[in-house]
């Protein structure tokens, strides 16, 4: 399955203004001098180039003349409360150029709510302008709707009308709340494989997808798709290179988008997406790159890359990034069974300790000064568990909480891009849980392209010690290719982590289903991603109580 869309073999795109703007700025940025978030969004504040206040200069392009498809990208939802839910298109009639084929004019776009999917019943109806500042993306905060209801949306510009998006909202706040299902999904390198657990993620009865990061990735794709050998189409060359600019990270995820397969999950569920590493570079930590590099260009593309994420997710205004800051991490509720606190832990961490390899637990690691997280987004994650109410406590966040040791003995080494490498961090999140009295806390994690489960440990060390959780892993829908249901690695990695209760190499995702007793866990699995149409399996599954953390497989 090839992506769908007209396109033409590219030269190098012109920068935009607001890529010319950051390269003119990038060097009056020192070398790795600290930067607050204030400091840094003003220093960079001329990245936003919003159309506040000049959109209503910028020329109007009549939507009748639109001669081709305009949502070539799909619609999505995301980010439900009891009474709305985001609505989000990007117009690209030629989806593989720079401006989508739609230069710098502003199109009017239709949008309507029904609570049937033949459209006999629109419940709410409006218009937006799609802005070429936004990538002329479209983001629609649906208010006024009812808790607990299951919607259907569609666009229109011009003559032409979207694919249709089914979306819901949540419970009513506080409101008693049976059950509820998630899946959880990450880690989709378009170069790696097909989406095919995508296309089985879209037939799935869920209430929620919870994307935990690297959406896209920054590395060059070739002209033909890489693993997925395309024979009936070459993509532009502009493809492949890494991206940097805002250009490059909005063609990027113009391509991701043109897969018919990811389109169809965005259709089929709302989304609540985060980030990790790729989005933006490889590992990197705060205001450092992954090479340690001047901090002003990399604060320059970072600020591309978050312009561009949320230009192309549905999420709210609160939000849009101001230059290279954003404030991601939120929180969700879904009745009152289950509290989401969604977390970022790439944008306010430290260095990685001891030049982010492989390494035993030591000093760094241990160094209290040394976070995560960011101390507002710690102060606010523990604060919202104390006030909380909720039966269920889940952390969708991106790297492995639990200790996941590479091979026994004492000097076991750990991997210092998780949490593992933040053990103060860590420890001091894990006393906040207990602090709370949270009995039935979930952890839910993407960027290792397996698929785990772990019981969180009072002491990780101590396998007698206390239970005060569960971790799953999602495994990859694409990166890392194929993978193996049993790595090379697993049986050292099983004999030395004790709480690691599963381990699979394969692609896929993890459903859940939480309701007043229990959480059910479901590790769905694809055998194959470097051709298309594999079949979905259960992996495995797992079962753990309310009031008894801890996993048990069923």
């Amino acid at each position: 399955m090839a992506p769908t869309g007209r396109h033409r073999t590219l030269s190098e795109p012109a920068l935009s203004p607001h890529d010319q703007a950051l390269r003119a700025a990038a060097p009056h940025l020192g070398r790795r001098r600290f930067l607050t978030v204030t400091a840094a969004a003003a220093a960079l504040a001329f990245s936003t180039n919003l159309p506040a206040r000049g959109a209503s200069a910028a020329p109007e392009l009549d939507a009748a003349r639109l001669v081709d498809d305009p949502f070539t990208l799909g619609v999505a939802s995301g980010d439900p409360l009891p009474d709305s839910v985001v609505l989000w298109t990007r117009l690209a009639p030629v989806p593989y150029e720079a401006d989508g084929g739609l230069g710098t004019q502003r199109v009017a776009v239709h949008w309507e709510v029904s609570t049937d999917q033949w459209f006999a019943f629109v419940v709410r109806q409006g218009v937006a302008y799609a802005h070429p500042e936004y990538g002329h993306s479209v983001h629609v905060d649906v208010g006024g709707l009812m808790p607990g209801n299951r919607y259907y949306y569609r666009f229109r510009a011009g003559a032409w009308i979207s694919p249709m998006g089914r979306t819901r909202t949540a419970p009513a706040a506080d409101g008693f709340t049976p059950s509820l299902k998630v899946a959880a999904v990450a880690c989709q390198a378009y170069h790696d494989g097909y989406y095919t657990a995508h296309r089985h993620l879209a037939q799935e009865d869920v209430d929620l997808v919870l994307h935990l990061g690297d959406y896209l990735y920054e590395y060059p794709v070739d002209q033909a798709g890489g693993a997925r050998r395309y024979t009936d189409v070459t993509l532009p060359d502009v493809f492949n290179r890494e991206t940097v600019t805002l250009t490059d990270y909005r063609m990027r995820y113009a391509l991701y988008k043109s897969d018919p397969d990811l389109r169809a999950a965005h259709a089929a569920h709302p989304f609540v997406v985060t980030w990790d590493d790729h989005e933006t570079e490889n590992n990197y930590a705060g205001a450092i790159d992954e090479r340690g590099g001047p901090t002003g260009p990399f604060l320059a593309r970072r600020a591309a890359a978050y312009r561009a994420y949320w230009e192309n997710q549905p999420l709210r205004a609160a939000q849009l990034p101001k230059g290279p800051d954003a404030q991601l991490y939120r929180r969700l509720r879904w009745g009152d069974l289950a509290q989401f606190d969604i977390l970022d832990t790439r944008q306010y961490r430290s260095d990685q300790a001891y030049g982010d390899r492989p390494h035993p637990a030591g000093p760094e690691t241990d160094d209290p000064a040394r976070t995560l997280t960011g101390d507002a987004q710690e102060r606010w994650l523990l604060d919202g568990w104390r006030s909380s109410k909720a039966l269920w406590h889940v952390m969708p966040q991106q790297v492995c909480f639990s200790q996941r040791k590479f091979e026994q003995g004492a000097g076991a080494r750990l991997s210092m891009d998780a949490w593992d490498g933040y053990r103060a961090s860590r420890a001091r999140v894990v006393a906040g849980a207990k602090a709370a009295g949270l009995a039935n806390w979930m952890v839910l994690t993407g960027d290792v392209h397996v698929g785990y489960a772990f019981d969180i440990k009072e002491d990780f060390d101590d396998p007698g010690s206390a239970t005060l959780g569960t971790e799953l892993t999602c495994t990859s829908i694409a990166s890392g290719g194929n993978g193996a249901e049993r790595p090379s690695n697993w049986d050292a990695f099983m004999a030395a982590n004790p709480h690691m209760k599963f381990y699979d190499g394969r692609r896929g995702y993890v459903l859940v289903e939480f309701d007043r007793r229990s959480a059910r866990a479901d590790f769905r699995i694809v055998s194959t991603i470097t051709k298309p149409g594999a079949p979905v399996t259960t992996a495995a599954s797992f079962v753990t109580e309310v009031g008894s953390p801890g996993f048990q497989r069923v």
